[in-house]
């Protein structure tokens, strides 16, 4: 509308460069150069224009018209028409929207319903889920189970498959016991096995597909996990504090139907220390609490707790030594660990080889006496050396050292009163008895 004006009023003015324009102050105007304004404003004093003079500058000056200016103030109707017409659409839109709040609020918890539910079985038929059995028991069967994150993630990375594995607490035609003790090597995936199966009960009773070929679970009142370390420094609790609180935490709330998992409780302190509070949570977890339980441990002296406790069942991670080398199978057998491969770990980590080495020989050394009371002073490089030459035969120790004739010329030196020449010869000489005497 505007660009039309525009060219009708240059046709008139006989300008071809008048433009319309507009800003806050004088809504729209024409504007012309002030060379082309001199004919305009003549014929305006003479009312023989339509072109009404409205401000002049420096270089241009700017006219307006009847007709512009009833445009300008349709527009402005027109705008606050509109903004009056939307308020009154939307006011009315919230109206009824306000009379029919507990239908849409209906419709949309159905409509999340059906997204969950279709999002739950497109992911269970995609990664083939199962979908659990949930009673009144205290069951705990899992056939082929997985950890939903990390097969997952070996999936994108392409690696092998997720090695499956059952689960089968309180079983007694598997001859299960409601609490497994679990030990084996560091990196065979003992704590994946405790997570997998706590998920599992997660998504089971959350109404959730589950992540293995069949689950029979009975209802878990509470899921307590104390795994991973960390600590709370603000408020003055160290790691091993924080270990223990959760530990006390599990041990006075949980029931026959709480499920639990532990992962290296004791660990942060003596070893002594350690393994009495872990001997003491299994017999707890046991006798007391009673709960479904699975414990992993690096303390193999708890699988004697086996003879003692009837519900305990002991269980451990598969590896295969090849070839000087440690082959983590990923699968959860009966039994029990007689090592933990922690050097290997580190070699894999890439601790130094002179670490390794070193530690291979220190766990032979306790491994052949059966106690930690070793004196490393006397086994370690440095002081075996020192010992070596303490003990060496005293006629080795007191043959006379010779001087040497280099530090002997050295001594005569003074290096602040010799020129620069005089020290370059004096350099030359200490090399020269350097290589005489080598």
């Amino acid at each position: 509308m505007m660009l039309g004006l525009q060219i009708k009023y240059a046709e008139i003015a006989g300008v071809p460069n008048l433009k319309i324009a507009h800003n806050n102050i004088l809504g729209y105007y024409i504007e012309v150069t002030a060379k082309n304004a001199s004919q305009m404003l003549e014929d305006a004093r003479q009312g023989k224009s339509i072109f009404m003079h409205r401000q002049t500058m420096s270089n241009a000056v700017r006219f307006t018209t009847v007709e512009l200016s009833e445009l300008e103030n349709k527009l402005k109707g027109a705008a606050e028409r509109a903004l009056a017409l939307e308020l009154e659409l939307f006011a009315d839109l919230v109206d009824k929207v306000m009379r029919k709040a507990d239908l849409i609020a209906q419709d949309a918890q159905v409509l999340a319903i059906l997204d969950v539910a279709s999002s739950l079985a497109e992911t269970a038929e995609e990664h083939d889920y199962c979908r659990p059995v949930l009673e009144d028991s205290l069951a705990f069967d899992i056939e082929k189970g997985r950890h939903p994150v990390v097969e997952q993630t070996m999936k994108a990375a392409h690696e092998s498959d997720f090695v499956t594995n059952d689960c089968h607490l309180g079983n007694h035609e598997t001859k299960d016991g409601r609490l497994w003790l679990m030990t084996g090597p560091n990196m065979a995936g003992k704590s994946t096995f405790l997570r997998q199966n706590a998920l599992i009960a997660v998504l089971a009773q959350a109404g959730c597909y589950v992540p293995a070929k069949s689950a029979r679970i009975g209802i878990v009142d509470k899921l307590f996990s104390r795994v991973g370390a960390a600590d709370d420094l603000a408020r003055g609790r160290s790691t091993f504090m924080v270990e223990m609180i959760e530990t006390a935490a599990i041990l006075n709330q949980s029931t026959e139907k709480s499920l639990v998992i532990l992962d290296e409780i004791g660990r942060g302190t003596a070893t002594f220390d350690g393994l009495s509070i872990a001997w003491a949570v299994v017999e707890h977890l046991h006798e007391v609490n009673k709960s479904r339980a699975l414990f992993a441990t690096h303390y193999h002296e708890l699988t004697a707790l086996a003879e003692v406790l009837p519900h305990l069942s002991l269980y451990t991670m598969r590896v295969k030594e090849w070839k000087n080398n440690v082959v983590f199978l990923h699968e959860v057998v009966k039994g029990t660990a007689d090592r933990s491969y922690g050097i290997h770990v580190g070699k894999l980590a890439g601790l130094p080889p002179a670490v390794i080495t070193r530690a291979k020989q220190v766990l032979t050394e306790m491994e052949k006496k059966g106690s930690y009371e070793i004196n490393f002073m006397n086994d370690l490089p440095l002081f075996a050396l020192v010992q070596k030459k303490a003990t060496a035969e005293p006629e080795a120790a007191t043959d006379p050292v010779k001087p040497s004739p280099v530090l002997e010329e050295l001594k005569k030196l003074s290096p602040d009163e010799l020129t620069p020449r005089q020290a370059l010869d004096a350099l030359y000489k200490l090399k020269q008895l350097s290589e005489q005497n080598v």
